[in-house]
């Protein structure tokens, strides 16, 4: 859901020039999106039918320029494929009360638990752009 709703708001903001792209530390290969993250991401406009998940790699770490992880526990297995300082916490990235705070990942969990999900990403990655606007505005 991260990707997809990072990638709704950058277009939003008409930023073609900016990928996103999402990778999983103990993530499978290929495995699509779970229903509720599908049914859950189509409530509000967004369309993950056709998302697969894939496992980070050396190769992606050295393709971003920000890695941002949901939990904290993430910052060292990011490290140690190299990313080195351009890894943060994404609750850390952005702005506000929820500095420090991991996002709960709802797998496995019930509808509710990814629409919690989907509302704290919603609102921390609106922080997160906000503080990336003035390098990435066109």
């Amino acid at each position: 859901m991260a990707e997809a709703i990072a990638r709704h708001k950058v277009r939003e903001r008409g930023w073609s020039h900016v990928a996103v792209r999402s990778a999983g530390i103990a993530a499978a290969h290929g495995a699509p999106a779970s229903r509720h993250a599908v049914a859950v991401a189509a409530e509000h406009g967004i369309d993950l039918g056709g998302h697969l998940s894939q496992p980070l790699t050396p190769e992606l770490v050295e393709w971003a320029d920000l890695i941002l992880v949901m939990g904290a526990s993430h910052l060292d297995a990011v490290a140690d494929l190299g990313a080195g300082e351009k890894a943060a916490l994404v609750c850390d990235f952005g702005e506000g009360e929820s500095t420090g705070a991991s996002v709960p990942d709802p797998f496995g969990g019930d509808a509710e638990e990814y629409r919690r999900t989907f509302r704290e990403l919603d609102r921390v990655l609106d922080g997160v752009l906000a503080r990336l606007e003035p390098i990435l505005a066109p």
